[in-house]
């Protein structure tokens, strides 16, 4: 199943928030069942979330948001894809949804929201999971390399068949053959008139890419006061060393890792990404 709910975010841009799993039973278990909101990374939505939200709903209630620009939500493209905007979006789910006090979970830019909510309103999170995303600032450097990036993509695409090639395959970011980074863009493509293009609008994403790539984030996360996962994919873009030095600044810090998985941890390995954090997850339940 999957389950679309409204949700208004910051000066009334529209989004849409996602269930995948059975809804919890009614009665004392449903009352009791503890909230999580899963936030994608740049370019991603909430349906990268769903084989994760399916599994957490047998014991959670487990949402996940399409983020302004991004996925089923509203892409104004003169709204505001700040911090602040996307920070306040997220608060706004946790309101309207009555998830609070929730666990986030994060991939990427959906993690520094994670923990900018949970350092602004401590009251409506007892969790974070922090999943591939660096403290440090990235610098111009990386803004122009995505720049130049998104200028290779060979839009539109014909097929989604040549999507999951380019993606996995050709693109010159890409190491060796990967086709779970295939499927990953595949899953943010949609059929227009000439051929397959992005849902979102790539000047809108460098738009909000720069609004935190050249800032570090070190001090929002040691204000975060809840226990709170540091995870890294062996091969993904948070360095060990990084993500140590994160986990000792955060004040109820901890660290797991991922083999065999980029930085697209969850989609990479699904079931090294699940033991990751479930003993996490489960450690909030019983504290």
């Amino acid at each position: 199943m999957a389950r679309r709910i409204g949700v208004t975010g910051a000066d009334g841009v529209q989004l849409a928030a996602w269930e995948f799993g059975d809804p919890p039973k009614t009665g004392t278990e449903a009352k009791a069942a503890p909230g999580v909101l899963l936030l994608h990374g740049l370019m991603g939505r909430a349906s990268h979330w769903a084989s994760t939200a399916r599994w957490l709903s047998e014991r959670y209630r487990a949402v996940a948001l399409d983020q302004r620009g991004h996925g089923r939500s509203d892409k104004p493209p003169h709204a505001s894809y700040s911090r602040e905007a996307y920070v306040d979006d997220a608060e706004a789910a946790l309101e309207q949804l009555d998830l609070a006090p929730a666990v986030l979970i994060g991939h990427a830019m959906g993690a520094l929201t994670a923990w900018q909510l949970a350092a602004k309103r401590p009251d409506l999170v007892r969790g974070v999971v922090i999943c591939d995303m660096r403290a440090s600032a990235l610098g111009a450097a990386s803004q122009r390399v995505w720049e130049e990036w998104f200028r290779a993509w060979p839009v539109p695409f014909a097929t989604l068949a040549d999507v999951r090639k380019w993606f996995g395959e050709d693109d010159p970011w890409v190491e060796r053959p990967n086709p779970a980074r295939g499927e990953f863009y595949a899953e943010v493509m949609a059929e227009s008139p000439d051929g397959w293009r992005p849902v979102f609008d790539q000047e809108v994403m460098l738009r909000s890419r720069e609004t935190w790539v050249y800032d570090a984030h070190w001090e929002e996360l040691a204000q975060v006061r809840c226990p709170a996962l540091v995870v890294r994919g062996l091969d993904g873009e948070l360095g060990r060393a990084e993500a140590q030095e994160m986990v000792r600044v955060l004040p109820l810090g901890q660290y797991a890792e991922v083999a065999d998985a980029g930085h697209l941890v969850h989609y990479d390995q699904p079931e090294g990404w699940r033991a990751a954090i479930e003993p996490f997850l489960d450690s909030l339940r019983e504290g």
